[in-house]
């Protein structure tokens, strides 16, 4: 098994995970929150690192094995929620480490579970953060590198062997490339979809972008202590349930 291989694109997932901070980035300088700064920093060590590992590990092209896959997929869950744990550490956001990890790991894998004792408190940037964690795990973040991998020139139908596991897996590999593609395009026309919706139905722009990032991966992390119900909108309680069940159907 080549180890450089896959350490080799394990850096690039680590450094495009990195750019995806931007997103909370700008919205704690938008409300001139503190946790502007940690994003900044969680940013350029997420970056910084990921594009280190992967130019210290230069590779040609080539396709990945099975055993190659599978390191690839499990040390991208593992990775991904390490270095997601950043903003809640800078922060302060959890009394320890592994608090912090569990809220990472919960959101990748969208899980929902939560050990944040008080949501409304927390700045905007971590609130989302939090549902952006739960967006990029919906699909699976390895499904999306898939649909990026043939910029970089690596063949990866085992990739998705690894991360889909099963007969649909084995469907879906004679045409991963255009599979992982075409299921980005929909996840992220529905999230569009849901947005705007309840903008139009009143709902403030960040709580929409927040509570559209947990409803199509069907996570559950919103930034009220009262969930939906906050709201008080049966118009708005429609949106969600019927996008929520919509992305079910269309998983």
């Amino acid at each position: 098994m080549r180890i450089k291989f896959v350490f080799h694109y394990l850096g690039l997932l680590i450094a495009i995970l990195g750019f995806f901070m931007l997103l909370p980035l700008a919205w704690s300088l938008y409300y001139r929150e503190p946790d502007s700064l940690a994003f900044a920093i969680s940013m350029g060590v997420s970056v910084g690192s990921g594009w280190l590992l992967w130019r210290l590990t230069p590779v040609g092209e080539g396709r990945l094995s099975r055993r190659e896959a599978i390191m690839l997929v499990a040390g991208g869950w593992i990775l991904a929620s390490a270095f997601g744990t950043l903003p809640y550490i800078l922060m302060g956001t959890f009394p320890s480490y592994l608090d912090a990890y569990f809220e990472a790991m919960s959101g990748f894998t969208t899980t929902g579970a939560t050990v944040l004792a008080s949501i409304e408190s927390q700045p905007h940037g971590i609130l989302l953060w939090r549902s952006l964690t739960q967006w990029l795990g919906g699909m699976g973040i390895i499904t999306l590198f898939v649909a990026l991998f043939p910029i970089f020139g690596i063949g990866a139908a085992h990739l998705v062997e690894a991360e889909m596991p099963g007969p649909q897996a084995e469907r879906l590999t004679a045409r991963f490339r255009d599979t992982a593609k075409a299921l980005w395009l929909l996840y992220l026309g529905f999230s569009i979809l849901e947005f705007i919706s309840l903008w139009v139905a009143r709902m403030p722009v960040f709580d929409a972008l927040a509570i559209t990032f947990s409803t199509m991966p069907t996570g559950g992390f919103t930034p009220t202590s009262l969930s939906i119900g906050a709201y008080n909108s049966l118009f708005i309680e429609g949106i969600i349930i019927f996008l929520h069940d919509g992305s079910r159907i269309k998983k």
